[in-house]
């Protein structure tokens, strides 16, 4: 038996090949999977609640799932992936980036589905991998975009090579770093600008304050919340949530999840029939294609949300793309073992 084994470089080669509509087509069939319901005496999918083991500086989070079969983004559209039912390990794959860009093609989803048509500007909170994947998923999707706005604790680092990158990759796009920290803002009056003249905006950070208060944020704004999942963590404030209950625009990636771990939508007293799971929304067409809505309007009235604390069954659908479509390209080690 062999074992294929996917190194860091590996899996950067292969993810950048699947395009922005594979991606979040990937992640509408996982997510329309979550929401269907099951079949008791034959599921087709499994993801129990994640496992959290608290360690002296971090928290470590694991995510067992299954799923039966879905279509995949690697292949011809009649290529479905079959991950490996008899328990035996297939491959061993690097995945210190998948999570974020699991995340990023849900998000684009959501922004595709609820957002602005055409969005002109997007701000963006924090300056890791889960911010960088979704700017350059975002920025890729959307060739209207003219503005990105990263915004951090401090212009680091990370911040400054994030926005090279975003200038380097994009160059028509007017890139800038603001400096915050919400425990002492200092540039609240570039903040709110941004925020107000945004039509993106992008939260990836472990606040336990909100960001930004909801005045700050313009009708029609499509706000993507990453980063919360603890009771304790919010990034944005209850009126920013409710503002998205009044026009039946809260989404989630999971209605139970959420509403257990999303500080967010605790604090502002949110009922499972207030929120959609994003799941409910997604169609396809005979080839197993996202069919999406060329006459969709952008919303006018209020602000639309989509708050994601990842589910497991993303992390499956993600890495079996990756290993059908290194197979495909001929990419990894193969090990042998009895």
């Amino acid at each position: 038996m062999s074992l294929l084994c996917l190194s860091g470089a590996d899996v950067a080669r292969v993810t950048l090949d699947f395009s922005p509509a594979a991606l979040q087509t990937l992640m509408a069939h996982v997510f329309s999977v979550l929401s269907s319901g099951d079949n008791a005496e034959n599921p087709t999918s499994y993801t129990p609640h994640r496992i959290t083991i608290p360690t002296q500086n971090h928290m470590a989070l694991f995510m067992p799932a299954r799923i039966a079969s879905l279509p995949c983004c690697a292949g011809p559209r009649s290529n479905r992936m079959r991950p490996h039912e008899s328990g035996a390990v297939k491959a061993i794959l690097n995945a210190a980036n998948l999570t974020a860009l699991r995340n990023a093609a849900g998000s684009l989803l959501s922004t595709n589905l609820v957002g602005p048509r055409g969005p002109t500007s997007i701000v963006a909170f924090g300056a890791g991998a889960q911010v960088k994947e979704h700017l350059l998923l975002h920025l890729r999707a959307f060739p209207s975009i003219r503005t990105c706005t990263i915004v951090n604790r401090a212009i680091n680092d990370r911040a400054s090579t994030l926005a090279d990158l975003i200038r380097t990759r994009f160059p028509a796009v007017q890139t800038s770093c603001i400096a915050n920290d919400v425990t002492a803002p200092s540039a609240e009056p570039a903040l709110k600008d941004a925020v107000l003249s945004a039509s993106l905006i992008i939260c990836a950070t472990s606040s336990i304050v909100p960001l930004f208060p909801s005045s700050w944020v313009a009708d029609g704004t499509h706000i993507v919340l990453i980063g919360s999942y603890k009771p304790t963590m919010h990034e944005i404030d209850g009126a920013l949530v409710r503002r998205a209950i009044q026009q039946r625009q809260l989404l989630v990636d999971s209605r139970a999840a959420c509403l257990s771990e999303a500080g967010e939508l605790i604090a502002a007293g949110v009922a499972g029939d207030e929120v959609i799971e994003i799941g409910e929304l997604v169609s396809f067409d005979a080839d197993s294609e996202l069919v999406l809505d060329p006459a969709r309007q952008s919303p006018q009235a209020g602000v639309t949300i989509f708050k994601s604390v990842g589910v497991g069954l993303q992390d499956v659908a993600i890495a079996c793309a990756v290993v059908q479509k290194a197979e495909h390209m001929g990419l990894g080690r193969h090990v042998d073992w009895a």
